[in-house]
């Protein structure tokens, strides 16, 4: 009788402790989810308690670094905190873009990003190693760039039906872009398709040698955004004829769209804007997103960037989404009945 008992209290004494450490299991479970639950609201609300970075793809100088610079700043103003933003230029885009697709989804490493690395590198690169649709989160669209095509001030060309006449009269000419694949080249791609008659598209390794040969009358004509051009325009120097925007640009407002010249299909702008890595908390991004909505209503931040020839324009992350992938459907098409390729 005495062994029966000793044999089951020492049974009930490993069930208890085994009771116990499940209960322990289950307490730390429950715990560590409400600790979880509670906390996201908390970071969301408490962000950002540090520097953010801002990455973008191309060199310190140019006009997507000064867009970046001024929103920092104006960013940095609005939270209280450091905006740093750190330039890792290559491969129009995707050095920065895969520097940011692989840091943390917390919210202080964000991706300056352009129409170049989210909708037409996927279109043009084979060897992209990043998804713009699935590696990033939206978080909002900031500005547009308008593309123009212009001459040398000295040009008999005065006027786009110049250029056109000047085409179709069999005499051969010369355009610059930035670049094969990028959004000026492009625009020319679209233009002599819209006009049915060969141009010789000169692809240039930057902006800034391509506007050196138009002013030094090496080439007839060049496709450029406007803040590349605004200084030689003031001067004198340039003369733009059409714009590939929807809507006249205010700095240039005598200055006709291809629309409005017949050439509906002539549309090109090139965009800058915010994107996460992917899952970054909702809060978060929508966060970010009225952060920078009120960086771009600050109206000494908004002149800032119209003096520079760049149009501020907001996008909250939804839209953005919607652009960028409307974008990438776009330019695909373009891409693939030119049959534009990067060798």
């Amino acid at each position: 009788m005495m062994a029966v008992n000793i044999v089951h209290a020492g049974a009930t004494q490993r069930a208890t402790q085994r009771i116990c450490a499940i209960c322990r299991r289950s307490a730390f479970g429950v715990g560590l989810f409400l600790s979880t639950f509670a906390t996201s609201p908390i970071q969301a609300e408490d962000y950002p308690a540090r520097p953010i970075k801002l990455v973008l793809g191309f060199a310190a100088g140019g006009a997507t670094d000064f867009v970046a610079r001024v929103i920092a700043k104006k960013i940095g103003t609005i939270v209280g905190q450091n905006v740093i933003v750190e330039n890792k230029p290559g491969a129009n885009g995707q050095v920065a873009a895969e520097f940011v697709m692989r840091s943390e989804a917390d919210g202080y490493t964000l991706f300056f990003t352009t129409l170049g690395a989210m909708a037409l590198n996927p279109n043009l690169r084979s060897d992209l190693t990043y998804n713009p649709r699935t590696d990033f989160d939206p978080v909002a669209m900031v500005g547009r760039n308008t593309i123009v095509l212009t001459v040398n001030s000295n040009s008999k060309i005065k006027a786009f039906s110049d250029f056109l006449a000047a085409v179709r009269s069999k005499r051969s000419l010369s355009v610059g872009v930035t670049g094969v694949g990028a959004a000026t080249y492009l625009s020319a791609v679209l233009l002599q398709k819209a006009i049915r008659t060969k141009l010789e598209i000169i692809p240039y390794r930057g902006a800034a040698q391509a506007l050196s040969d138009v002013l030094g009358g090496h080439i007839d004509a060049m496709f450029g955004e406007i803040p590349l051009f605004l200084a030689s325009l003031k001067a004198g120097n340039v003369r733009a004829l059409a714009s590939a925007s929807n809507t006249h640009e205010e700095l240039i407002p005598r200055v006709p769209t291809f629309t409005e010249l017949g050439l509906p299909d002539v549309v090109a702008e090139n965009w800058t804007g915010v994107v996460a890595p992917a899952h970054t908390p909702p809060a978060i991004i929508n966060k970010l997103s009225t952060i920078l909505e009120r960086a771009l209503a600050d109206p000494d931040t908004s002149k800032l960037l119209a003096r520079s020839g760049v149009t501020p324009s907001f996008a909250d992350a939804a839209a953005f989404r919607s652009i960028i992938d409307s974008e990438i459907n776009r330019w695909g098409r373009v891409i693939r009945e030119n049959a534009v390729r990067i060798d």
